[in-house]
């Protein structure tokens, strides 16, 4: 998600906000427990966490839990933060695959996702999703 130049600080020190009435920043925890929805609007999993990558300042991925019930069975997947964006009105963060697709992702334990510094996973979902990579 890049910044633009209408959501720089103004003069009064007050961010500016974008055509939506956003700025840039947002805090992890209004990213945290939101819904993912596939195009045709379906549920298919939720923000768990943000696993970020300390050495470059950038969001390694947010990872998407999915399945199971009342956290039993449930996998996470880590998806790149360029393959989702936010849609207002589904109150709901986006990405363009299927329940099928996120099926077959990969996947694993938080514990696994953030092993050998999380670059594994993150190596493998930018592969699978496609994603440019910021490194």
């Amino acid at each position: 998600m890049a910044s633009t130049n209408s959501n720089q600080v103004n003069t009064a020190g007050t961010a500016q906000r974008t055509a939506s009435g956003h700025t840039t920043a947002i805090r992890a925890n209004k990213v945290i427990g939101t819904n993912v929805k596939n195009q045709q609007g379906e549920i298919i999993g939720e923000i768990n966490d943000i696993v970020l990558d300390k050495l470059s300042n950038n969001i390694m991925y947010v990872v998407v839990s999915f399945g199971g019930f009342l956290g039993i069975g449930e996998k996470y997947h880590p998806i790149p933060w360029a393959s989702l964006d936010y849609d207002e009105d589904q109150d709901a963060y986006v990405g363009g695959f299927s329940r099928t697709q996120l099926e077959g992702a990969p996947y694993g334990s938080i514990n696994e996702l953030t092993s050998a510094e999380g670059n594994s996973y993150r190596d493998r979902a930018f592969d699978y999703y496609k994603a440019d990579r910021y490194w």
